[in-house]
């Protein structure tokens, strides 16, 4: 019987986990999941799951939240810019708190990536190994979710502009990430960082070329600079700080920050990472 906790628990990819969690867990064991708002996960109360509040900026209420807990999964905090030291203080607590193994998502080649956000999933990488805590580090690649937006903006215009060059990405769906995540806090030991990813890596020559083949459309990639994807982001009303970071985005894919392809999702849940194509067939209706 173990006490499997959750952080973070009320995003999308928490909630995911809690579902596999709840169809996977052995009969004695205890959920508990922490969010700034219980009372976003009241659903979740009502099948069981222990809510706690947690906020990452006071030690005090981690402390309260992690107590009791064997097993944890850290998902990443939402706050850029201070995500280290939320980490930081979270994993102190772990260790306050008598946690023994710990499961961190991160970002694929964190150490030196061009991707402006990875240098705190490196310091939190860190922190985990100067702990004396076993852990898991799951670096999830790209959601596939997050494409909806420039699909639906190649579908309209023919054209799938971006700044990522000759650079392939191995895009993955959140959920085969929860499937991930959910199986290493069950059962993970010791020591160890995977990547987890979709089952194949395209470049964006190949996405437009799926993208075509699905909705029987034409699309070309049409290449641009950083640059440029940074100032077409702020023309269009998108705060400066958060296009310099998707414009780090185009930087890091080509320079081949997120290329890399794994079997973690296979290994770890037994689940067939979805495709690309699988994905957006299966979610045609998101885009008429």
């Amino acid at each position: 019987m173990s006490k499997l906790l959750v952080t973070g628990a009320s995003g999308g990819l928490g909630r995911l986990v809690l579902d596999r969690l709840l169809a996977k867990k052995g009969a004695g064991d205890t959920i508990i999941a922490t969010t700034r708002n219980p009372e976003s996960l009241a659903d979740y109360a009502k099948r069981g799951v222990e809510v706690r509040k947690a906020d990452f900026d006071d030690e005090a209420s981690l402390d309260a939240a992690f107590a009791g807990a064997d097993r944890a999964l850290l998902i990443s905090t939402d706050g850029l810019g201070r995500r280290a030291e939320q980490h930081r203080k979270a994993i102190a607590a772990f260790e306050r708190s008598g946690v023994k193994h710990v499961t961190y998502t991160s970002l694929p080649k964190p150490v030196g990536s061009a991707i402006s956000i990875a240098a705190e999933h490196a310091d939190t990488e860190a922190a985990l190994a100067a702990s004396r805590l076993d852990f898991t580090v799951l670096r999830n690649n790209w959601y596939l979710h997050f494409i909806a937006e420039p699909v639906k903006a190649a579908l309209a215009t023919g054209k799938l502009i971006d700044g990522k060059g000759d650079g392939a990405v191995a895009f993955v769906t959140r959920e085969d990430c929860a499937f991930a995540a959910a199986h290493a806090l069950l059962s993970g030991a010791g020591r160890n960082t995977w990547d987890v990813t979709g089952p194949e890596a395209l470049t964006r020559e190949q996405l437009a070329a799926v993208i075509g083949g699905v909705f029987g459309k034409k699309v070309e990639h049409v290449r641009v600079s950083p640059d440029d994807v940074r100032t077409g982001l702020v023309a269009h009303g998108v705060p400066a700080p958060f296009a310099d970071l998707l414009a780090s985005f185009d930087v890091g894919v080509s320079k081949g920050n997120l290329e890399d392809v794994s079997d973690t999702v296979k290994r770890l849940s037994g689940e067939t990472p979805k495709s690309v194509e699988q994905w957006l067939t299966e979610n045609r209706g998101m885009f008429a």
